[in-house]
């Protein structure tokens, strides 16, 4: 990442981004969706009010789709409903507002301009099958149900309706799959403390696959997950209202890679425009009630607010939460904030009759597969399956950087996380930063002179790659179980490599706060791999021809598997290739005959001498205005065919 050169866009890209602006189709979209449908990159789509996808009905969102709504458009995905909006790098599925579209450039979303606002339209709000624990719903029992359900935060549906419910008893539920989707400057306020947030998910179960997502601006929360068990990867949460990830009501998944940096969207009070805590877990409701939050996240980068921000982690009502290998910094307040309840009237941690009894500080020293009580599910073993190892409640192997508050360690010191054995660094200001770089605006306050005046160091500019004590990770990495990758870093990019998963997609880069390094643009997507997710391609280096200074590397490989790169100068729209699909057309194919390994990292990368590309029986030298298609074929020994593929990645050199 510390390479800055420019992304070129490829025709293909181009395209969808030229039909997708100023010059599209717009298909008004109001009522409900009833059967299954596809949005195409040839239009943009305006939510006319709330509209469900309801039991049974799919929608399909092609990459490089914009839907670009008024105020009061919102789309909520019903359970039995499925929703497939998987963008590309170069090629991202964008949820934004009329306001945000003015600042582009002849309809380039590539170009806008960031403004403090939120609340231009709605949300995307997903339901789903699997276990939740809300006390509130008549009915619901404390024992994990099938029966039990609840209404979505947000949601006003017809009186009597069930598609604004979520829960049931279906872990492994699909409700499809989300990936390279960027969110800007949503949010809806029904009432007091009912509010849209950027991202809403209820009950979703395993079978859903969730990754690279951003939110920017957001009038409430950024992401927030209410029970179930997916997971969630490759995450960009900036400039949110309120929490920017808040977990409630027993969620049991995995998280990885996740960048959260907090700021304000809007002059209002904090909570509804202001950041609030950074990271907010829930345990259950009522604390007693089960599923209770049990998760495992690696590979954050939290960026807080010094000036007025809250936590950086708040733990209410017997959440159970391990952070491993993370860079926390820049707090405004505490690292580790433990708020007791949630202000509903939960009873909080170590109750007598909670969860399990245990008070906060013996969640801290007592081991992860002690499984909650009472009320338990009859194979909590089975239930409970996110935590593998240390304690319920940890901070290991992160660095804690530039947290000033007076009390910014209180709370942590007392509950062992500064304990040498959890091998955590602690910095102060005059120490090495563990990223890259770290740009700040001026001082901004919110409702001055009242007494809910807040103020805000946003941020303007951030390489996040990390370094000094953030370099490594010591060996100390994520367990290979198919979902964590095994990164031996801390935080949530790469130092090694030029793996910058923000670029090609994301506001934060088309509103220059974090770099553009990649080139070229993926096209046609494969298939996951045994890791369950899809090996992804990107280039470094130069896009001169001339310069020869080329690099292709793919992350999110199965580790100690072998691949070699192959080129074509033409493009296919996938076609069934063992576990994967062939991207490239046979059409001046070559294979290039270096045989690389995944290792411990996953990644595989080759400089490519672009004077001698092989092509048919000879090689070739690629010339300026040349477009090239590469693709890696590796083993994956674990899975059917024995052997996938990664996306397909589009150059036009220069």
């Amino acid at each position: 990442m510390p390479l800055k050169v420019k992304n070129l866009l490829s025709t293909i890209a181009l395209g969808a981004i030229t039909a997708s602006g100023a010059s599209a189709a717009e298909i008004l979209v109001s009522g409900n969706i009833t059967t299954s449908r596809t949005w195409t990159a040839d239009n943009t789509y305006n939510l006319q009010g709330q509209v469900y996808v309801l039991p049974g009905a799919t929608l399909t969102i092609e990459p490089g789709t914009l839907v670009i709504s008024d105020l009061g458009g919102s789309l909520a995905v019903s359970r039995g409903a499925q929703i497939f909006a998987n963008g590309q790098s170069g090629a991202p599925v964008i949820f934004t507002s009329k306001a945000d579209e003015a600042t582009w450039t002849n309809g380039d979303p590539k170009t806008g301009t960031w403004r403090p606002s939120c609340l231009e339209w709605g949300n995307l709000t997903i339901m789903g099958d699997a276990y939740i624990s809300e006390n509130a719903t008549p009915g619901n029992t404390a024992t994990p149900s099938a029966s039990n359900y609840a209404d979505m935060e947000g949601l006003t549906p017809p009186a009597g309706s069930t598609v604004g419910q979520y829960g049931g008893g279906n872990d492994d539920d699909d409700s499809g799959s989300l990936s390279y989707v960027s969110f800007r400057y949503g949010g809806r306020v029904v009432a007091l403390q009912n509010e849209l947030n950027g991202l809403s998910l209820g009950g979703i179960g395993r079978g859903t696959d969730i990754h690279h997502i951003e939110i920017m601006n957001n009038v409430d929360d950024g992401i927030e997950i209410w029970g179930g068990t997916f997971n969630l990867k490759y995450f960009s949460i900036w400039n949110i209202g309120d929490d920017s990830l808040d977990i409630d009501q027993g969620y049991r998944g995995k998280v990885q890679f996740g960048l959260i940096v907090q700021g304000y969207s809007a002059d209002a009070k904090q909570g509804s425009g202001v950041g609030d805590n950074a990271i907010e877990t829930d345990g259950a409701e009522d604390s007693f009630w089960q599923p209770v939050t049990t998760t495992t996240m690696y590979n954050l980068t939290v960026i807080g607010n010094p000036l007025d921000g809250d936590g950086l982690t708040a733990w209410r009502d017997g959440a159970r939460v391990q952070y491993r290998n993370s860079i926390f910094m820049d707090g405004g307040e505490t690292l580790v904030r433990p708020d007791g309840d949630d202000g509903d009237g939960a009873s909080g941690y170590g109750d007598g009759a909670g969860v399990p009894g245990l008070t906060f500080a013996q969640v801290w020293t007592t081991d992860y597969n002690v499984f909650p009580v009472p009320n338990a599910p009859a194979n909590p073993a089975a239930f409970y399956t996110a935590q593998t190892s240390g304690k319920l409640a940890e901070m290991t192997n992160n660095v804690f950087f530039r947290n000033l508050n007076s009390n910014a360690y209180t709370e942590a010191a007392a509950r062992g996380v500064l304990a040498p054995a959890n091998n955590n660094v602690l910095l102060g200001f005059s120490d090495p930063s563990p990223i890259a770089s770290i740009t700040r605006g001026a001082a901004v306050t919110t409702q001055a002179g009242t007494s809910d005046e807040k103020d805000t160091l946003p941020v303007i500019g951030l390489d996040p790659t990390p370094t000094n004590a953030a370099a490594t990770a010591n060996g100390l990495v994520a367990p290979n179980d198919g979902f964590f990758s095994r990164a031996d870093y801390r935080g949530a990019f790469s130092p090694n490599t030029e793996n910058n998963w923000l670029s090609g997609w994301t506001a934060s880069e088309a509103f220059g706060f974090t770099p553009g390094d990649a080139i070229g643009t993926q096209v046609c997507e494969s298939l996951p791999n045994s890791t369950g997710v899809t090996s992804q391609i990107t280039a470094y280096g130069s896009p001169s021809a001339a310069a020869n200074d080329f690099t292709v590397q793919v992350y999110d490989l199965p580790l100690n598997q072998f691949g070699i790169f192959f080129t074509a100068t033409a493009a296919t729209a996938g076609t069934p290739f063992g576990n994967g699909r062939l991207c490239v057309s046979p059409t001046g194919i070559g294979r290039i005959n270096t045989v690389r390994n995944s290792g411990t990292t996953g990644v595989i990368d080759l400089n490519i001498d672009l004077t001698a590309i092989p092509q048919g029986s000879g090689t070739v030298t690629v010339m300026s205005g040349e477009t090239r298609y590469f693709q890696l074929w590796h083993r994956d020994a674990t899975v059917g065919a024995g052997f996938n593929a990664s996306n397909a990645l589009e150059v036009t050199f220069e």
